[in-house]
């Protein structure tokens, strides 16, 4: 039998607790967000017949939304222009997917290789440093990571104000990732309770669309279309 001295001994048991207690942490939250994402807002919502077509889409760890560039009376042309990319031809495409997350984890993180375990802790601590990811697309096929969803001309109008009251004033545009795509400043505070999904969410749920109350992960969002 291996005996330890008491400093060691504290140590260890101290190393045990924390871990105990970080593992509850996260499954308490893990669990958390997978009730907050079955709890359905808009319980009565149905979608339409015909109306605008949008998108929602996931690369694993993040949920984006799909819009078109010109429908019910909606422009994003002048928004988001082609002045903007690296490549301006790019702004041929006739859709835009547009996500929000915290400025480190955005810049950082352009591919799952690059995701570190402090980019990660940093942004679920808390930031106000937040960003708008804009892609210029064609419209994507659905499947997989892909879903579309059909809103009423006024709930895609409520949509598009929300998402442009996401972005700060100025709309300065910053190099995106590849030629296609721009960042621009953003609005509100990210944490580990308002995450790039739950924003995604909550896009939805307040322009009257059928989803959970808490949105943090990718599931809690896709699994609703």
């Amino acid at each position: 039998m291996i005996r330890h001295s008491a400093p060691l001994a504290t140590a260890l048991r101290i190393a045990r607790r924390a871990i105990v207690v970080l593992a509850l942490l996260i499954g308490g939250y893990a669990t958390a967000g997978l009730v907050g994402g079955a709890l359905p807002a808009n319980a009565g919502w149905t979608p339409p017949a015909e109306g605008v077509r949008i998108f929602v889409e996931s690369n694993g760890i993040h949920v984006g939304i799909v819009v078109p560039k010109v429908a019910a009376g909606v422009d994003w042309r002048g928004w988001a222009p082609g002045a903007d990319l690296r490549d301006p031809r790019y702004a041929r495409y006739d859709h835009l997917a547009i996500g929000w997350g915290e400025r480190a984890f955005f810049l950082d993180t352009a591919t799952w290789a690059d995701l570190k375990p402090r980019t990660v802790l940093h942004a679920a601590r808390g930031s106000d440093a937040t960003l708008m990811h804009v892609e210029h697309v064609p419209a994507p096929r659905t499947g997989g990571d892909v879903r579309a969803i059909v809103l009423r001309p006024e709930e895609y109008r409520r949509l598009a104000a929300l998402i442009r009251a996401s972005f700060a004033p100025g709309r300065i545009a910053h190099r995106g990732y590849a030629d296609n795509d721009a960042f621009y400043a953003g609005r509100g505070h990210y944490s580990a309770v308002h995450t790039c999904n739950a924003w995604t969410g909550d896009m939805l749920r307040r322009a009257g669309v059928r989803i959970g109350r808490w949105t943090p992960f990718p599931i809690t969002v896709m699994a609703w279309f």
